[in-house]
């Protein structure tokens, strides 16, 4: 699935029906990670200093039961710091909160990954983190 206007509409007009939260997030999540082709992504809401997972798709199911702190997870705190898109290339020093909970390759480290911030007014509420495994180049996209 190729990244373009008419997948942005198409997310726009799901996000826009008669569904509850959770399904309008997990969409909008699987959705992100089809048109990203990344190996998992998440949604996580930030409270209390903590990231908590809201939707998952790639990942082992018990993500969505954690926790993340902000001080235990450097990749996180730096989304969350920079107020933009942060790009975390695949030799990057930092670990990663989900090596390991890929399901099926529990071996396997998070490498190259992008997350995201996102703001309702001027707090910051939500984080998109898709991820890739390897050294797969991130498609960068600009405004």
């Amino acid at each position: 699935m190729s990244f373009s206007v008419d997948v942005l509409a198409g997310i726009a007009i799901e996000l826009q029906s008669g569904i509850g939260h959770q399904d309008r997030f997990q969409r909008l999540i699987t959705t992100l990670r089809q048109v990203l082709e990344c190996d998992a992504s998440a949604l996580l809401r930030y409270e209390s200093r903590q990231f908590i997972p809201l939707a998952i798709d790639g990942l082992a199911q018990d993500v969505l039961g954690r926790r993340f702190t902000l001080e235990g997870h450097p990749r996180l705190e730096a989304i969350a710091r920079a107020g933009d898109v942060v790009r975390f290339p695949a030799d990057s020093d930092l670990p990663d909160p989900y090596d390991g909970l890929i399901p099926g390759q529990e071996s396997l480290k998070v490498h190259a990954c992008i997350g995201l911030p996102l703001f309702a007014g001027q707090n910051f509420d939500w984080c998109v983190n898709p991820g890739w495994h390897g050294a797969r180049s991130v498609r960068c996209f600009q405004r």
